[in-house]
């Protein structure tokens, strides 16, 4: 049912229109509104020279009674999200303004991803100047997210530019660079050929394609097409069955974090990862200048997946190639297994791609669409992604604003709760992770407004951040670098602040950026926890409450 007072604005000629037009979305996003949305009422009160209260006249009415159970990050002040999980947002053709990236960020983005398949380094450098303009102008840490291409399989060109392979007849894969034709078509990849075996499955298009090895030569690949179809000029090629002899790094990579990294980047998202041993390398080019985080994509990555996580700062759940791979009916168990472990070790995990897919070229999501999301969060996900949604779609405002509110709805559903409270991991059988979780628990006996966690490296707040508390988290530290960086993390509300240098100065800072971010005010107990001695990477060691005076 549409607000009564908007009926009215849209019965006035072309408001819609003008509206539109001045904030420059579509008319047909503007049609979708049940209501002003709040930060647009200023804008639009002013394009129709009307008073905000004549736009939405519930803003001018009393607050109505917070619902019992309800979260208490639901209502809380401007630049502060009222939801736990984290929003991740790519940037692009359809994003690539510094006002779009601040109408991004106050729609719901914490993070904003920088797609290294596409795009210059001038393009993405100019990028991440935009989003710290951004981040100055709202006062809040904004993390980056690079994420490098890796290797690209890919099939070679055809003499007609495109041939129709039929069901059941032969086609041959070869080093041969000459155009193909047919039956045959040039495979650049040797280490592919050496890999398969009888049997072999090769996947082309996306997998809309698919090939069985029938025969294996030094140079070349015989196969039967299982699955037919049309196929054009490098077109790509996945090999679901094998573990293959490629680097995820290429060159082209390696190039790319050359360059980004002195940038100022928080997070690497790092494709084509097969083994542990993949990670290692990039955990060493990166040099603790950034996290990495592994896109898990390839049925031997998640065959690895404890080898793997245990070398990764973060992961993601990267489903579009994964769901070439595997069979459909197995990505939603592989989802939630890789969201298990990494919740086991306290690791921040990112679901991604598809997400809201409808929404690049629609004002509104398919209700699956809308489940989806609900589902990552009901797992436990700490971030859930965007990708051409924000970054070549026709609504990118909208899609993150969607994004919000849908978390933050399932955020508020008892159900929620509970299911976060019975999937919490076992503590951590250390001094650390006996402290993080009494902190939680503590918070909950006393019923405090906020856990405070002081933190260098961000490792105390990942692991308060593990138990999934009740209340918010409010995030510490005396590096710029280390609040960015927990932009990703579930329930965190990053702070940078001066260093501290006693036990009792850490807790009277605690409870004054408590009392200053709005989690608490007079009479509040705040839960406070840290690693002693300061500034010492890895210890958790300290616990105190305090009351705000």
């Amino acid at each position: 049912m549409r607000d009564p007072a908007l009926e009215e604005v849209f019965a006035r000629r072309g408001a819609i229109t003008r509206i539109a037009t001045e904030l420059g979305i579509s008319t047909a996003a503007v049609s979708q509104w049940r209501r002003v949305p709040d930060e647009r009422v200023s804008d639009v009160a002013r394009i129709l020279g009307l008073a905000p209260e004549a736009i939405r006249p519930d803003l001018t009415a009393p607050p109505p009674p917070k619902p019992e159970g309800q979260p208490r990050m639901a209502t809380r002040t401007a630049l502060r999200r009222r939801r736990r999980t984290k929003i991740i947002a790519t940037l692009g053709p359809a994003s690539a303004t510094t006002e779009v990236i601040e109408r991004l960020y106050r729609a719901g983005a914490d993070v904003f991803r920088l797609n290294f398949s596409h795009g210059s380094h001038e393009d993405h450098a100019a990028r991440i100047t935009m989003i710290r303009e951004v981040e100055r102008k709202v006062g809040r840490p904004i993390g980056i997210l690079a994420d490098v291409q890796g290797p690209k399989l890919r099939v070679g060109k055809f003499q007609a530019g495109r041939v129709t392979l039929q069901t059941g007849q032969p086609f041959r894969l070869d080093l041969n660079p000459t155009p193909g034709d047919v039956r045959r078509v040039n495979l650049p990849h040797p280490e592919i050929i050496q890999a398969a075996q009888i049997g072999t499955s090769l996947l082309l298009d996306d997998g809309k394609l698919r090939l069985r090895v029938t025969r294996v030569r030094p140079d070349h690949l015989e196969t039967e097409v299982v699955v037919g179809g049309p196929l054009s000029d490098r077109k790509g090629v996945n090999v679901p069955d094998v573990a293959l002899p490629i680097p995820a790094l290429t060159e082209k990579d390696r190039a790319d974090l050359d360059f980004v990294l002195p940038l100022g980047i928080e997070y690497i998202g790092l494709s084509f990862v097969q083994r542990p041993e993949d990670v290692a390398e990039t955990q060493r080019i990166a040099a603790g200048r950034a996290w990495v985080m592994v896109k898990m994509e390839k049925p031997q990555a998640v065959e690895n997946l404890d080898g793997i996580l245990a070398l990764a700062d973060c992961v993601m759940v990267a489903r579009g190639d994964l769901g070439v791979e595997l069979p459909p009916e197995e990505v939603p168990l592989v989802q939630k297994r890789i969201v298990r472990a990494a919740r086991a070790l306290g690791k921040p995990v990112v679901v991604a791609t598809q997400m809201l897919e409808s929404m690049i070229t629609a004002p509104s999501p398919t209700r699956a669409e809308v489940s989806d999301v609900g589902t990552a969060v009901f797992d436990g996900a700490d971030c859930v992604m965007l990708s051409a949604e924000t970054a070549a779609g026709q609504y990118p405002y909208e899609a993150v604003n969607m994004m919000d509110r849908i978390v933050a709805r399932v955020e508020q559903d008892p159900d929620w709760r509970r299911l976060t409270d019975a999937s919490r991991p076992a503590p951590e059988r250390t001094s650390a992770g006996a402290i993080s979780t009494a902190a939680r628990q503590v918070a909950e006996t006393i019923d405090a407004e906020v856990i405070a966690t002081f933190s260098s490296t961000g490792t105390t707040t990942l692991r308060v951040a593990r138990e999934r508390p009740g209340c918010p988290i409010l995030g510490l530290t005396s590096s710029g670098v280390t609040a960015r960086r927990m932009a990703v993390i579930w329930g965190v509300h990053p702070l940078e602040v001066s260093e501290i240098h006693s036990m009792t100065e850490m807790v009277a800072r605690a409870v004054r950026a408590a009392q200053h971010e709005g989690f608490a005010k007079t009479g509040d107990e705040v839960v406070v926890t840290a690693g002693v001695p300061f500034g010492t990477p890895g210890t958790t060691n300290a616990l105190r409450v305090a009351v705000v005076r």
